[in-house]
């Protein structure tokens, strides 16, 4: 029985020992790259990182987009000089057509939105009653509650106007060629 205990303690002792032994390899750093390899740490001029333990966590994978800007690619990967043929993806009309249809996308969505702030002005212009908000329940009885709800009608209808300026700013930012239908163009 004892010759049982001692071999399995000693086989433990054995298995630890030789998963610590291949843990414990040098490690090398080049800038911001860790290395285990002796040769080719040499060849970079390397330092021997000594003591602690390092722990390396993968970076993510940014994408870009290469100079023609045809593809993203994966900025971690290798370069590839494989070129494929772009010149039908990019034929000017092509592009024209698509840059005017994303412009009439968009002036649509500002559009809209503009609409939407500025129905949300009138119904807190509405609401606010030229500084004198009809009073609800509790108002009545603390007047600092019925101040509070006037300043934040004040500040919603400061922050909708400057919402709505933002937006028409942004609209005239936008090319005059495109008009949506039903609209002419100033």
């Amino acid at each position: 029985m004892k010759k049982v205990l001692y071999f399995t303690v000693t086989a433990v002792v054995l298995a630890t020992t030789s998963v610590v032994a291949m843990a414990q390899s040098a490690i090398y750093r080049c800038g911001n790259e860790y290395l285990n390899d002796a040769g080719l740490a040499a060849t970079r001029g390397c330092q021997l990182v000594a003591g602690g333990n390092v722990t390396v966590v993968p970076g993510t994978r940014v994408n870009s987009v290469d100079k023609e800007g045809a593809s993203p690619t994966v900025a971690s990967a290798p370069a590839r000089s494989v070129r494929r043929n772009t010149v039908a993806n990019t034929s000017p009309s092509t592009d024209a057509a698509a840059q005017r249809a994303r412009d009439s996308d968009v002036r649509s969505i500002l559009l809209a939105e503009l609409r939407t702030a500025e129905t949300r002005l009138a119904d807190q212009q509405k609401e606010y009653n030229n500084g004198e908000p009809e009073k609800l329940g509790a108002e009545t009885r603390h007047p600092q509650r019925y101040q509070d709800r006037i300043n934040e009608l004040k500040d919603g209808i400061n922050r909708f106007m400057g919402d709505i300026a933002g937006l028409k700013r942004e609209i005239a930012r936008l090319p005059t060629t495109v008009a949506m239908p039903g609209q002419s163009t100033p």
